[in-house]
């Protein structure tokens, strides 16, 4: 019997097939973006959980993959014995399972010495599958042997703002849940007796694909699973904002096409989709959108912004996980319907905060209406601009009262089958405007992409080369955004003076 991970059993706790398949076909497994950035951002707050719980630097790092987890084991019962310092990954096993500490702290309570650990997160709050994660390390610990008085979940503050100069005191807030992660053990054991039955078989589990997928963590192995399962030609999940009529419906009836969904079950946003998607043909009242729009007629902006979050802030007076804005976009129409563009992108690795707030107001005049999709983003980084800068509010807060959203213009005017229920721009723009596409672009060609590039362009051994294209590649990003907001204003409008991009 091979000792199961912690990992491994919050996988069994998410899917059984996850385990089986993490044990016996982990080649199959495919992570995302999101969830390689999400591992990436989990080892930055742990070097900064090391720095804060051994400020000394007294303690001890065990590493089990340069190690061999044997050794590992073995110098954590070394550790125990001779030393009252700080042990980090401290392993133990026992039981058919296994675990590794983020934090191991000496604790004397009256008479007893003893131990008290402390798991760190990068979320913001203290999540259901955490406390299966301290009960599961608990549990293990004390199995082996360890005098475990106290285990906590550290988790970062979100009010908490970075003075600078290094000083992360205040950035991770404990919650004890001692009580309930001892009071678990007899339920962890049975979770481990039942994954390592799991594991034992010679076939992973029949288990369909379904939310259990994507909570509480996005599965690798879910474009596997599901290429293993009929394919529904148009997926019920293409439906817009299903109601809880709609999801019990599909549950019951186990209803996987589109065609089979009664009618009398839904709004008219999702009959639209669903009687385009099944004709083929594409909805677009034209002259609805126009008279919409009429309202808001040329001088115009058009702008976008992108944006970086640090879970461990970087630069004085941001908070963690703080929206900062690093680049925008801004295409002007004039009456005519002749085209500037006007662009924002610091790669200097500076706050970028004050120079976007005061380059935005400039690019962006004092009159005309101000074009965005999905306005709730713009508005709200505009506004947390003010907030920060009392001189430049005025201007700022003027700007978001020109705002227009041109979102749900779309949604109420425009629906092509290609969107598959989406009204994204990246959705929206090739059906509308099928000579843009954002699979043309070089590089980026996402926001989570423009993040990642962002990040490598400010690193410090990036080499000047290497940036100069990571910036060629963010300007043209951003710069689609926003001309295809004007080709999607155009559009609506029946504008035909605007072609060709500045």
């Amino acid at each position: 019997m091979r000792p199961l991970s912690k990992s491994k059993l919050l996988a069994f706790r998410q899917c059984p097939k996850r385990l089986w398949l993490e044990v016996h076909q982990p080649e199959l497994r495919a992570d995302s973006g999101p969830t390689l950035a999400s591992f990436a951002t989990g080892h930055q707050v742990g070097d900064i959980a090391r720095q804060l719980y051994d400020p000394q630097a007294q303690g001890t790092l065990i590493d089990p993959l340069a190690e061999g987890f044997d050794a590992a084991f073995a110098r954590t019962q070394h550790l125990l014995t001779l030393s009252r310092q700080p042990i980090f990954e401290a392993g133990f096993r026992a039981g058919g399972a296994l675990a590794f500490a983020d934090v191991l702290l000496p604790s004397d309570e009256g008479d007893q010495l003893g131990w008290r650990m402390v798991e760190v997160k990068s979320s913001t709050s203290i999540k259901d599958y955490h406390r299966d994660d301290a009960a599961i390390q608990a549990c293990v610990a004390r199995e082996a042997g360890l005098a475990l008085t106290a285990i906590a979940v550290a988790h970062i503050d979100s009010g908490w703002t970075y003075p600078g100069h290094g000083d992360y005191q205040g950035l991770l807030r404990e919650s004890d849940l001692s009580e309930e992660a001892f009071a678990r053990a007899d339920e962890v054991k049975g979770w481990v007796a039942q994954a390592q039955a799991v594991v034992q078989r010679v076939s992973a589990p029949t288990l369909a694909t379904g939310a259990q997928c994507f909570q509480p963590f996005e599965c690798g192995f879910y474009n596997h699973c599901a290429s293993l399962e009929p394919q529904a030609e148009h997926p019920v999940h293409w439906l817009p904002r299903p109601g809880q009529a709609v999801q019990n419906h599909v549950q019951a009836h186990g209803v996987a096409e589109l065609r089979d969904l009664p009618d009398d079950l839904l709004n008219p946003l999702q009959l639209r989709v669903k009687h385009a998607t099944l004709s083929g043909r594409a909805f677009f009242d034209q002259a609805g959108a126009a008279q919409a729009l009429s309202g808001d007629p040329l001088p115009a902006y058009f702008i976008d912004f992108e944006t970086i979050q640090f879970a461990v802030p970087i630069w004085a007076g941001t908070r963690p996980y703080q929206q900062i804005p690093f680049q925008f976009s801004v295409h002007h129409l004039d009456a005519e319907g002749h085209a500037t563009h006007t662009a924002f992108l610091d790669l200097s690795g500076h706050n970028p905060c004050r120079a976007f707030a005061q380059d935005l107001v400039a690019a962006c005049g004092t009159q005309g209406p101000v074009f965005v999709y999905n306005a709730a983003f713009e508005t709200t980084r505009i506004r947390e601009l003010a907030e920060r800068f009392a001189d430049l509010a005025p201007h700022l807060l003027a700007l978001n009262e020109r705002v227009v959203d041109l979102l749900p213009i779309a949604r109420q005017h425009y629906y092509h089958p290609s969107q598959q229920g989406s009204w994204s721009i990246k959705a929206v723009l090739p059906a509308l405007c099928p000579d843009l596409r954002y699979s043309d672009l070089d590089g980026v060609q996402d926001g989570g992409m423009a993040q990642q590039a962002y990040l490598e362009a400010i690193a410090p051994t990036t080499t000047a080369q290497r940036k100069a294209q990571l910036q060629d590649q963010l300007l043209a990003y951003c710069h689609l955004d926003t001309w295809a907001m004007v080709r999607l204003w155009a559009a609506f409008t029946a504008n035909t003076l605007t072609k060709k991009a500045p």
